[in-house]
């Protein structure tokens, strides 16, 4: 049985997973603008990522006896100065979501909601690897600062990246 306190927890995540993915996609469409379509591939497969990640928290709440209740949100930021920017930007915004993974974390151990700790772990080394992910391309970003030939490269790289759900997800 999930907690008044922990159902409010796991639904403004769910919240937040959505406004994540959305934010993404957002950064996918500056990128559009920028002619820089390895940069939109990244991103879009970014956002389904995020979509992803709302819909496992919606499927454990749910199983778990809870109750969904889909939020409003924050428009997501449109514009940034550069590519670095951009993801930058995307990164304190991962930091963010590391940081609401920890809280929820917390929260479901000072309850002893031992079911809600195993689940919640997958999504605290995620963030690991996000937080490692975001912070590898903001320094790659940052070699190749003002040198179109360096982002077109980068831009091809990007390009290569898709989503396929984890197996047994």
């Amino acid at each position: 049985m999930l907690s008044e306190k922990l159902q409010d927890a796991l639904n403004e995540q769910v919240k937040w997973e959505y406004f994540s993915g959305l934010q993404y996609k957002a950064i996918a469409g500056y990128f559009d603008e920028q002619n820089l379509p390895g940069f939109v591939n990244w991103m879009d497969n970014q956002a389904k990522e995020e979509f992803f990640h709302a819909e496992k928290f919606v499927s454990w709440l749910c199983e778990a006896g809870g109750r969904t209740d889909f939020r409003a949100m924050d428009a997501p930021t449109n514009d940034f100065d550069s590519p670095l920017a951009a993801f930058e930007f995307s990164l304190n915004h991962e930091e963010e979501v590391s940081a609401r993974i920890n809280n929820l974390m917390t929260l479901a151990k000072e309850e002893g909601h031992h079911a809600l700790q195993i689940f919640l772990q997958w999504f605290v080394n995620e963030q690991v690897e996000e937080e490692a992910t975001f912070g590898q391309l903001v320094a790659e970003l940052k070699l190749v600062e003002g040198d179109g030939r360096g982002l077109l490269m980068l831009d091809r790289e990007l390009g290569s990246r898709s989503f396929t759900p984890p197996a047994g997800e």
